[in-house]
């Protein structure tokens, strides 16, 4: 994850974050099967962004940089911060 991370925000990997400028973490999943998590993120791609944006809401309201905070949510979600 802070390999993922570090990579995202000094841009080292073309892609979707580097093209629009995005530097911050605002949500992420935890799986411990590699196959389930891309498969949910195939599902979550093709997902409307007000789908998108409201699920990060549910998780992360003020869209924080988790990054900044050791990967944790805001709040305390033993589902989320397990693994």
């Amino acid at each position: 994850m802070e390999r993922r991370v570090y990579e995202h925000k000094y841009k080292l990997i073309k892609g979707f974050t580097q093209r629009y400028n995005l530097k911050k973490l605002v949500y992420f999943e935890i799986s411990n099967d590699i196959l389930s998590a891309i498969k949910r993120e195939k599902s979550l791609k093709n997902w409307h962004k007000e789908w998108k944006i409201n699920l990060i809401k549910s998780k992360n309201p003020n869209f924080k940089d988790l990054s900044e905070n050791n990967y944790q949510f805001p709040f305390t979600d033993p589902e989320i911060n397990s693994g």
